[in-house]
């Protein structure tokens, strides 16, 4: 690992500090850990903190490492561009975003025609995805889904689900929820037509009737990796378009090949989005996030000037670029299926093993495990989910606390984990595990 930069206090106690006097309070208290954890070095699938200890990433830094800390091939389109040009707006030309345009539309379905509006994150994307559907459709009436999430920004937090996003401030107006189709905990049990049957109850009781848009994610990440059961969007796209609205398909955590199924997690379930919005994993790290819409859905907004001052950044978009080159040069896609299917398998034995786990799923690299006091009554155990991920980290794990109760451990690992990786992850989590029973004894 490289030297200490000499301006850099890596002191844990300066960092500690330093944080806690000058952040905002809003980012502050945005901290997992019981005591805060400080990484100093990436590389791949592993991170390193300041003092050295080794952990395997199995966040990919909350999904925005999508093909590995510093992967090579990154580090080198990043460092030829920063070398050249390190900025230029959306008001002059360059072609470099223009070629990630290009290759962007082509991941996309056959038959249309697909346009790229760049910006800084993925909260930015659903902000102006929205504003698109509303502008295009004439529109205002927005669905969106319970245990949801689409970003923090004042507009994203309006279409997000999850409580604890959610301020206590005025909230955007015309924005209705429908029950998410959770397989395990959904209030109308397993299957998806009582869920498709809530989105026309939803239309009905909640929207004047005539919708702009209804917002998706294939995989909802941050509400504990509830994946979308077969049916469900295609359903939902047809009730949705029946009333006049589109459907945005939100791939900020779900694409890029997360799920071992196709880049685009939409692929698997045979629907086509009228905008599709990412970010995190685009950049690998650096930031950038995209609407990509059909053309004569993006012409509505012609009559204005709109830019985000960042987005189309020509070293975040070299950075893209390496990441889609790695993703099918190094079959990265079929690598998260793959690995992700033993890991899978690791996870249901440890379900065997330990009935605090109410159940376990997920697709390729989007895993979870959800805790419960009881597996009948199906009770939250945020509690427990706690100890255990603390326990985690001490034997060597990143990972997160996810679900509107805090009692999943998610599990969105870069693509480039190994198969070789996956049986000492099993391990590490068995002892989280046992550390609780023992625990619970004591």
């Amino acid at each position: 690992m490289s030297d200490m930069t000499p301006d850099v206090d890596w002191s844990t106690k300066s960092i500690i500090e330093k944080r806690d006097r000058y952040y905002a309070a809003s980012q502050r208290a945005f901290v997992p850990y019981q005591k805060p954890l400080i990484l100093k070095n990436g590389k791949m699938q592993y991170c390193w903190d300041e003092l050295g200890n080794k952990m395997t990433d199995l966040l990919g830094m909350n999904l925005c490492i999508s093909v590995g800390h510093a992967h090579p091939a990154v580090v080198e389109a990043v460092t030829d561009q920063v070398k050249e040009l390190t900025h230029c707006t959306t008001m002059f030309h360059h072609p470099v975003p223009a070629h990630l345009a290009e290759e962007l539309a082509a991941t996309m379905p056959a038959g249309h025609e697909w346009v790229v509006h760049f910006t800084n994150s993925g909260a930015e994307a659903i902000d102006l995805a929205m504003m698109m559907a509303r502008a295009s459709t004439g529109n205002h009436d927005i669905v969106a889904l319970r245990n949801s999430y689409h970003g923090a920004t004042y507009g994203a937090q309006a279409v997000t689900g999850v409580h604890g996003f959610r301020h206590n401030v005025a909230q955007l107006s015309n924005i209705s929820f429908a029950a998410e189709p959770n397989q395990y905990r959904g209030i109308f049990g397993p299957g998806t037509d009582p869920y498709l049957d809530e989105i026309d109850r939803t239309i009905a009781y909640s929207t004047c009737g005539e919708l702009a848009a209804m917002l998706i994610e294939p995989v909802q990440g941050y509400g504990g990796i509830i994946p979308m059961p077969p049916g469900y969007m295609k359903g939902a796209a047809e009730k949705i378009r029946a009333a006049g609205g589109l459907m945005i398909i939100d791939e900020v955590q779900s694409g890029f090949g997360k799920t071992g199924d196709a880049m685009w997690c939409f692929d698997h379930h045979g629907v086509v989005p009228d905008m599709m919005v990412i970010a995190k994993g685009l950049g690998n790290g650096i930031p950038i996030g995209a609407v990509v819409a059909r053309k004569e859905i993006a012409e509505c907004m012609a009559g204005k000037f709109l830019f985000h001052t960042y987005g189309a950044n020509p070293v975040a978009c070299a950075a893209a670029r390496a990441v889609l080159r790695v993703i099918r040069e190094d079959n990265l896609i079929d690598n998260a299926k793959t690995v992700g299917a033993k890991l899978s398998e690791g996870l249901a034995q440890l379900k065997d093993r330990y009935s605090i786990i109410g159940d376990v799923r997920g697709r390729g690299f989007m895993q979870a495990i959800e805790l419960v006091k009881d597996r009948d009554t199906k009770e939250p155990a945020p509690e427990h989910t706690a100890h255990v991920f603390e326990r985690t980290r001490e034997h060597g794990l990143i990972l997160s606390k996810s679900g509107t109760f805090k009692n999943v451990l998610r599990m969105v690992p870069p693509l480039c984990l190994q198969m070789e990786d996956v049986q000492p992850v099993l391990d590490a989590l068995d002892r989280s595990f046992a550390d609780l029973e023992k625990a619970r004894l004591e």
